[in-house]
């Protein structure tokens, strides 16, 4: 019976249970009913009564006995019919649950339980539903995280490669002048020349390692910093304050228009970094005699400078960590290519969006911010 499945057990069960009942009652049917007697009352028309007795005994067992074999065909049969009824009925369910929960094995998202009724069977439907709905959101959410994991460590191999890529150049060079100077090899001879320019390698290097820190920490900074509400347009001023100066130093024009109030609810040093390596970029890109124009909306930062456009199909590229264009090769004219890999690994995780686009009147770049 154990290796029995659910519906030939419950027939079974229920039909030797039914055959059970019905031997024990024609066991009592045939033991209790002949010791009742049949008494009768006759009255004459004189009005005496005549009483008779009989035992009837004998006869009620022997029709019984004649009669149990029908009786039992009978009771057989329907017993039969009963059990068939009540096992399809109390497996039918069971079995629509147990194909449904196979197709749920197979992560299948258009299975689902029929719920038929308000018992036991189908609170179990309903339970195995919501546990399956739940189990699909869980497997989602999963494979989302998995995926961004994945693109964040490919970024972070990336970025690792660029970084070493980099670093290499400076520090080949490096070690190629000190060989000359150790051996003192022609100009090489000039020592004090050329340890200045060694110094000043050396100094280019602590820049670069810095940056290329600060950037690979930039995840685990935006998780340790809380988003604070305040006034953009409140703060501004004071933050381009010193790139005003900078500009005007170069003989560049910077104009700050902000239109109303800017309630943003970001964490301050976060946004104050993506709008450092911008306003340093519109600087140090920006032609003497030419314009920056920085406008404060409700909703939005735009950030103008007049410079050559970039080719559309080099926008997508800049993002790149230690990506510089072809006018902006040198590290001292195009600084080491961090600069808006940084404003879009901050702006994707603040969930900032933004676009980067030519202008056309005038010649120029525009940065556009959104919040």
């Amino acid at each position: 019976m154990k290796r029995l499945r659910l519906f030939p057990k419950i027939f079974l069960y229920t039909f030797f249970v039914m055959l059970f009942v019905t031997a024990v009652a024609h066991v009592f049917l045939y033991f209790f009913a002949p010791q009742m007697t049949l008494s009768t009352n006759n009255f004459l028309e004189n009005g005496a009564i005549i009483e008779s007795s009989m035992n009837t005994e004998s006869l009620i067992r022997s029709a019984i006995l004649k009669a149990f074999p029908l009786s039992l065909i009978c009771c057989t049969l329907i017993s039969l019919g009963c059990s068939l009824l009540f096992s399809k009925a109390i497996t039918k369910p069971m079995q629509q649950i147990s194909k449904t929960t196979e197709q749920m094995a197979k992560l299948d998202k258009n299975a689902k339980c029929p719920v038929h009724s308000c018992d036991e069977i189908g609170i179990l439907a309903k339970n195995i539903n919501s546990l399956y709905t739940d189990l699909l959101a869980t497997i989602e959410n999963l494979e989302e995280e998995k995926q961004k994991v994945s693109e964040a460590e490919r970024s972070k191999l990336d970025f690792l490669r660029a970084a070493s890529h980099e670093l290499k150049t400076p520090v080949t060079a490096l070690n190629a002048i000190l060989e000359n100077i150790i051996l003192g090899v022609g100009k090489y001879k000039d020592r004090d020349t050329y340890l200045v320019q060694c110094k000043e390698i050396t100094t280019q290097l602590s820049s670069m390692i810095k940056e290329v820190l600060d950037a690979s920490k930039i995840d685990f900074v935006m998780e340790q910093q809380n988003a604070e509400p305040f006034d953009l347009s409140e703060e501004l001023p004071a933050f381009c304050e010193p790139y005003c100066l900078i500009a005007k130093a170069k003989q560049i024009e910077f104009l700050l228009n902000t239109e109303g109030s800017c309630p943003v609810l970001l964490p301050k040093k976060g946004l104050e970094k993506i709008l450092s390596n911008l306003l340093s970029n519109a600087v140090s890109y920006t032609p003497s005699g030419h314009g920056i124009q920085v406008t404060l909306q409700s909703d939005k930062l735009i950030i103008e400078n007049e410079c050559k456009p970039i080719p559309p199909d080099k926008l997508p590229r800049l993002f790149e960590p230690f990506y510089r264009p072809d006018f902006a090769r040198d590290r001292k004219d195009g600084g080491n290519g961090l600069g808006l890999y940084i404003v879009d690994t901050l702006s994707k995780a603040l969930h900032l969006h933004y676009t980067f686009i030519p202008m056309t009147s005038p010649d120029g770049m525009q940065f556009i911010l959104y919040f």
